[in-house]
């Protein structure tokens, strides 16, 4: 399903059974708030900034449309084919999962246990690993200069997942009027008054 504090000295969270995802773009903050929570009443909270978003959006649409062109009959062959294919093809992907896709059902607000604690993670870099089983690995980190113990969580995706994912970050990338760069159109919203940290160093993306 979908839907639109202190911090804790945790170095690494394994996610394993996700439940509902919501991601949120806040006017206030310029920031996107990413939002998972698991069938064990657990939630993760991200902050998604504009900086680590240019580089993280196309490594994912990237990684996406490899995935989807796997479940194809013909996923081995497809790897050779013109890119025009390759694009028709994960679009086909897209519009029948979105046909299937549960985005109605409200976001289960309060839960129980915040493992990375109230305050979101503000993620500075990415790492993506596609697996041998279809699935992605995704590990979030926030790792600002010195400190000692950098927070970080980790989730497994399947494809379907991973798609509801990236239509939910498309529609927060329209709605936060940041560059065209990105592949969603403006909408009308408020502008943003906090600036992200520019302390944090650049974003790394790794696949």
């Amino acid at each position: 399903m979908y839907a639109s504090g202190a911090r804790v000295p945790v170095t690494r969270i394994h996610l394993m059974k996700i439940h509902q995802l919501s991601v949120t773009y806040l006017a206030e903050q310029d920031r996107i708030l990413m939002r998972v929570n698991t069938a064990a009443a657990e939630e993760m909270r991200l902050w998604l900034t504009r900086r680590l978003m240019l580089g993280l959006w196309p490594l994912l649409s990237k990684l996406l449309t490899k995935h989807l062109l796997k479940l194809e009959a013909a996923g081995s062959s497809l790897e050779s084919a013109d890119e025009d294919l390759k694009k028709m093809l994960a679009e086909f992907r897209k519009e029948e999962f979105l046909k299937h896709a549960d985005f109605d059902t409200p976001y289960q607000e309060n839960q129980a246990q915040l493992p990375l604690g109230e305050e979101p993670l503000l993620v500075t870099d990415v790492d993506a690993s596609p697996l041998p089983n279809g699935r992605l690995r995704l590990s979030f980190n926030e790792r600002p200069p010195g400190v000692e113990k950098p927070r970080s969580f980790q989730m497994e995706m399947e494809p379907k997942l991973m798609q509801g994912l990236m239509h939910l970050l498309e529609q927060a990338l329209t709605r936060s009027q940041w560059p065209e760069a990105f592949g969603a159109g403006p909408v009308a919203v408020e502008d943003g008054s906090v600036e992200e940290d520019s302390s944090i160093r650049k974003p790394r993306y790794l696949n």
